[in-house]
């Protein structure tokens, strides 16, 4: 099970992209690394051999890096008494991790602090402002919810075999061989000019890089890279991955504040094979 509650996480359309997943395929590449559920999906059904996941995003590389390398330290850093669900206690804890976001200071603690914050503030959203501090507010749930010690132990087990990077996705993909396989789940293009809703970096993902993203899967096709690629269906994705497979598929969104707005959309799942 994932260990973060990510928007746009791949939890509810795990079966449409299992349905589509190459048959064989050497290294699995995944460098928009998000909660990581279609990774979990592979290695619960034991095919996670060997893996290469990576996100621009730092604290959630240096996340994935605690819990592979020291997860005991992050159980006892989780079971301090100053995790607690109440608007008072959020705060406190996110001007916290606002000390230590962005530098390389008490890795255990900042992780402990970003899956704390994940649970517990609004939909799971990450964002920033312009001064790369988290700032998504409270999200008032009924209960405290945070990582068992098993979740996390399993979730380091998966990780032995999986090389973690810290870097743009077209770095992260420098390495793929013909044969391998990539997942790209990148930020989606917005369906409107008000629509987002997730800035993972304070750059953003603007469409410029959706385009790069586009050059990127028709180079590694052209080398025989298996693919499959995620996104919003909106003419501009779709122009941008036309001659190969595009798949349409139904998705519900969770994120709109007013819930009645909350419900169907339509994605697409792009594969060059």
């Amino acid at each position: 099970m994932p260990l973060l509650k990510w928007a746009g996480g791949k939890r509810q359309l795990r079966s449409e992209l299992v349905r589509r997943l190459p048959n064989h395929w050497g290294t699995y590449y995944e460098p928009f690394i998000g909660g990581g559920a279609l990774l979990v999906e592979l290695a619960n059904t034991g095919r996670l051999t060997k893996g290469v996941i990576g996100d621009k995003n730092p604290e959630l590389v240096s996340l994935y890096r605690v819990v592979k390398n020291d997860p005991y330290a992050l159980i006892r850093a989780l079971s301090d008494d100053k995790f607690k669900n109440d608007e008072e206690s959020f705060r406190h804890l996110k001007a916290e991790f606002n000390t230590l976001i962005g530098t390389r200071k008490s890795p255990v603690n900042r992780a402990a602090l970003l899956l704390y914050l994940n649970k517990h503030s609004y939909n799971g959203l990450w964002r920033v402002n312009s001064r790369g501090h988290y700032n998504v507010p409270f999200g008032k749930y009924p209960r405290l919810s945070l990582p068992s010690a098993q979740d996390i132990l399993i979730f380091s087990r998966m990780l032995r075999n999986v090389t973690l990077v810290h870097a743009d996705f077209e770095r992260i993909l420098r390495t793929v061989k013909e044969g391998d396989f990539v997942y790209l789940d990148p930020p989606y293009h917005p369906l409107s000019k008000t629509a987002r809703f997730t800035d993972y970096t304070t750059g953003g993902f603007p469409f410029e890089d959706q385009k790069r993203l586009a050059r990127v899967f028709g180079r590694l096709s052209d080398r025989g890279v298996l693919l499959m690629l995620s996104n919003s269906c909106t003419p501009e994705i779709r122009a941008l991955y036309d001659g190969y497979t595009i798949h349409t598929v139904p998705a519900k969104r969770f994120i709109n504040c007013k819930g009645e707005r909350r419900g169907g959309a339509v994605e697409v799942i792009v594969t060059n094979y």
